[in-house]
């Protein structure tokens, strides 16, 4: 019935155009030899009309969804049909008027076109009118680029009774003035608290999924001065298809004030290393290592073995790959890389060509109150890993590192710092390539300082912060885990590659951030306290020493650590004696420092009863003395 009613329409139209065009060319005065002309030629003009259409599956569309390519497929169907239709006035009549049929097709394609437009119109109008008793949010998009546009035309289109767009900000100067579908350039971002006081803005759509880290924190201070209410889509890097919706915007993350350029990949050489070949992931339930296996999914290898002595994250990330990826073999693990039997198990049945080992504690104080574990689970647990890898003829061996084995002063920091120098000796003597990627604190990773401190403010704080010059270096889950990928790839073996982490953050401005992302004013609503440095913390992170001055490589994010040799009995020497060790702290203190010359732990390193947190004075500017732990 569709279909008929449409096809009935158009052929209303095209007779309509037809007629018009006579009437037009003649003045609203057609002589009979036309008018004869008119009526034997019309059925014909009908014809090729409905033919060029159906061919064209211009009768299959739905009007409310017209647009651009709607309209180019009108103008070509249109001007095939009129071809015919001149062709055939050609063959059969003598002294017809040419100009008839220009000024029909110009007509057919106008009335056509803005009759299927025009049922787009109506069809939006009906998501215009506010429903009962809620009120149009008066929006202000920063940015006229792609993004601004679509973002203004779904709103026209899908949630014009919820959102009323007032205006436009961009920082190009030139576009002030311009409009896009319908909504007029009002000035620069600096602008913002100005323009949003003029147009009563309810709230601000930050459309640029390409700003920095920088960029944004700018766009989100104007809007706090101009007090509006603010939201953000995602990153370019995550956009489908490049095509935004106001369903995926949501409020600003501290990960988009900390951001950086988007990672780009050398898709081809990771590619070529993953791709048909069995990978093993070990830490897979961990934040880092179970980004690494969604990455290492997208490459399509043979198969993904997932070791994890977790079981529940490993259900969890286990499940997740599964509906995610379909069509990779995944092999959940559960065993503890420390245990030689059941990795030797893993590696015989499965044998991986790739390992990532991810498998750590990475928790500063804890380990500094329990660094047998530290022993057991970072040095040889590596250990562990990396001779199976060497037994079973694995082509690479990635290890995950941390910039806290750069001059520790933890045992967490020095245990993966003894971890590096085994595995870069055993690169020396195999045939596996060992490499090292180190680098600094993720956001969001379990146990944190960002998720912490969402729960300190979700309970009303207060928000603890061990002192306040405390610095660190940040990266998100998904770069890390895809610079490591890189990294894996370049290794040619024994090298310790150490990624651009970027500037340092304040850990405090940290939290006055995510403070202030909760619309909480820091000092105020939620009280900032400095507890005191930890045992094996330090206030400032590295990401190499001297003597391995990091040179460039491929990547401009990925830096490689000059070769320091080791010799394999001395090695082979210190392991044994701090196996020997494992069981007494002050000991296993002894060992590292031996194995790890520039080991030093200036903070007592046993456990401190908590203390009363001092609080936070309301002026950042004004900042206490950091009060010592206690012994």
């Amino acid at each position: 019935m569709r279909r008929a009613v449409m096809i009935s329409v158009h052929v209303a139209l095209w007779t309509a155009s037809l007629l018009g065009a006579y009437a037009l060319r003649f003045e609203f005065r057609i002589r009979p030899e036309h008018a004869a002309v008119l009526a034997v030629s019309l059925p014909f003009l009908l014809i090729f009309r409905l033919a060029a259409f159906y061919l064209g599956g211009l009768f299959r569309g739905l009007w409310r969804y017209t647009g651009a390519r709607d309209l180019a497929g009108i103008i070509r169907w249109t001007s095939l049909s009129s071809v015919a239709y001149l062709t055939f006035l050609h063959l059969g009549f003598r002294g017809f008027s040419r100009s008839v049929v220009a000024i029909e097709w110009l007509t057919a394609v106008l009335v056509v076109g803005g009759t299927r437009f025009l049922a787009r119109y109506l069809y939006a109008r009906r998501y215009v009118v506010a429903e009962p008793g809620l009120t149009r949010l008066r929006v202000l998009v920063i940015g006229a680029g792609d993004a601004g546009e679509m973002i203004l035309r779904e709103i026209h289109k899908r949630h014009a009774s919820r959102y009323e767009p007032v205006g436009l900000v961009d920082d190009d100067p030139a576009k002030r003035g311009e409009q896009i579908h319908g909504v007029r350039v009002v000035g620069t971002t600096e602008e913002i608290p100005e323009v949003a006081r003029d147009l009563r803005v309810d709230e601000a759509i930050i459309a640029v999924p390409s700003a920095t880290g920088a960029q944004m924190r700018r766009l989100v201070d104007l809007c706090k001065q101009a007090g509006v209410r603010f939201k953000t889509m995602p990153g370019v890097d995550q956009l489908i298809d490049g095509h935004v919706s106001v369903s995926q915007l949501r409020d600003v993350a501290i990960e988009d004030l900390l951001g950086r350029d988007p990672v780009k990949l050398d898709m081809a050489a990771i590619s070529g290393t993953i791709a048909g070949r069995v990978v093993l992931v070990s830490g897979a339930g961990g934040s880092i290592g179970s980004e690494i296996c969604r990455q290492v999914c997208r490459f399509a290898p043979a198969a993904l073995v997932l070791v994890e002595r977790a079981e529940n994250n490993l259900f969890h990330i286990h499940r997740e790959l599964l509906a995610r990826f379909p069509g990779v073999e995944l092999v959940p693990c559960i065993g503890d890389v420390s245990d030689s039997a059941r990795m030797a198990e893993v590696f015989e049945r499965r044998k991986p060509a790739i390992v990532f080992h991810a498998a750590a504690h990475k928790h500063v104080p804890m380990m500094e109150w329990n660094p047998g574990e530290a022993v057991k689970n970072n040095v040889f647990g590596t250990k562990t890993l990396a001779d199976v890898a060497d037994r079973y003829g694995v082509e690479r061996f990635v290890m995950i590192s941390t910039d806290k084995a750069v001059n520790p002063t933890s045992v967490m920091g020095a245990s993966k710092r003894v971890a590096e120098i085994y595995v870069q000796a055993l690169s020396q003597r195999s045939k596996t390539r060992f490499v090292t990627v180190r680098f600094g604190n993720v956001l969001g990773s379990a146990g944190s300082v960002v998720p912490i401190f969402k729960e300190q403010i979700a309970a009303g704080g207060p928000v603890t912060v061990t002192h306040p010059e405390m610095t660190r270096y940040f990266m998100t889950i998904p770069e890390a885990s895809q610079l490591v990928l890189e990294a894996g790839a370049m290794g040619n073996g024994g090298e310790i590659f150490i990624l651009d982490m970027g500037e340092p953050v304040k850990i405090a401005d940290l939290a006055r951030e995510l403070i202030t992302l909760s619309g909480l004013t820091p000092g105020e609503d939620v009280e900032i306290v400095f507890t005191g440095m930890r045992p094996g913390e330090k206030l400032f992170e590295e990401l190499s020493v001297d003597s391995e001055s990091a040179d460039k490589t491929g990547h401009p994010k990925i830096f490689v650590g000059r070769f320091r040799p080791h010799a394999w009995e001395q090695v082979q020497r210190q392991l044994h004696d701090l196996a020997a060790s494992v069981d007494h702290p002050a000991e296993v203190r002894k060992r590292f420092a031996e194995i790890v010359p520039e080991f030093k732990q200036p903070v007592a390193a046993v456990p401190a009863p908590a203390g009363r947190p001092v609080n936070a004075p309301a002026s950042p500017d004004v900042l206490p003395a950091p009060r010592a732990a206690s012994a």
